[in-house]
């Protein structure tokens, strides 16, 4: 299974690099990136979720189990990090970074890593993973905003960054239409499938452009605190969960690999709409993403060692 892991890395890796080398050779106007992240976050991820969950067979699948391993892990590790927060030494727009830097995931490289290992039932367990944690970690995101951010967000504005996050309405659409027996009508359902395969080369080019190793040194207590807590309390955490709900086998592996994924870079932008610490929250970003290379392939070898996987 290490084996198999690293194989599925392997891509995603080059993928990041390449990103990151068209970036600063500016081999594509500056102006490119921004908008290649808007498409992704606001169009094609959606239609990857949406398609995904719509068209997903969940019979065969523990959706249960998954779905209460993943959201019970989130809570529970966002509870101890809040209780963390005066060892951490740092001012509120500061934690919310360490707290992002500790929740969120990235959904582009944690989809093709699934798909990689496990193919169309990768991705019906993907779509299961991220309707569970998309919405669970938004809402905690956005409540720890409200309370440690410069924002200072209210009630009404906590209720319309959750309802206005385009990927938690679209896990909303496809568990809606996958609970209908409605479906996806018939030429609707390819151009998601090419939108949602169009996501996932683009969002892992982002992810490499978006690296900014300069930002990472300045904060190296919060940022390795973050990483920590991402990449050894959560999944470790997420397994005592697992085994406790009677969740095993490849539903298992991928709970794991989803909680062991380094944060996304759109926390980055959440960081800058929400008064958050956006230099802090780029240098967790560039230092997860690095660390994740080596962190989750050990990691994952390490707990399905233990369990015997």
């Amino acid at each position: 299974m290490t084996g198999a892991i690293l194989l599925a890395l392997l891509p995603v890796t080059l993928l990041i690099a390449l990103g990151y080398w068209l970036r600063r050779r500016a081999f594509l106007a500056e102006a490119f990136w921004p908008q290649a992240e808007r498409l992704g976050y606001f169009i094609l991820l959606p239609s990857l979720f949406l398609h995904g969950l719509a068209t997903a067979r969940l019979q065969s699948l523990p959706v249960g189990s998954l779905v209460g391993t993943l959201m019970i892990a989130l809570v529970v590790v966002a509870a101890i990090v809040v209780a963390l927060r005066p060892l951490l030494r740092v001012d509120g727009a500061a934690f919310t970074s360490v707290f992002q830097g500790s929740v969120r995931f990235n959904n582009y490289v944690a989809v093709t890593v699934a798909a990689g290992l496990f193919g169309a039932q990768g991705i019906a367990m993907a779509a299961i993973c991220n309707a569970a944690i998309v919405p669970t970690v938004n809402i905690l995101c956005v409540l720890v905003f409200a309370r440690f951010g410069k924002a200072g967000l209210n009630a009404r504005g906590i209720a319309r960054q959750i309802v206005s996050n385009p990927l938690v309405l679209a896990c909303a659409a496809g568990i809606a239409l996958q609970g209908s027996g409605l479906g996806l009508p018939p030429g609707l359902e390819p151009a998601l499938r090419a939108l949602g395969a169009a996501s996932l080369p683009l969002g892992l080019l982002c992810v490499g452009a978006a690296l900014d190793f300069g930002t990472a040194r300045s904060w190296l207590g919060p940022v390795m605190a973050s990483s920590a807590i991402k990449f050894l309390l959560m999944p470790v955490v997420t397994l005592g969960t697992a085994l406790a709900m009677g969740l095993s086998g490849t539903a298992l592996v991928t709970a794991l690999l989803f909680q062991t994924m380094p944060t996304a870079s759109s926390a980055y932008i959440l960081a800058r709409q929400l008064g958050g610490d956006a230099p802090l929250m780029a240098g967790i970003t560039a230092t997860q993403t690095v660390l994740a290379a080596a962190a989750i392939p050990l990691v994952l070898a390490v707990l399905m060692a233990a369990t015997g996987l």
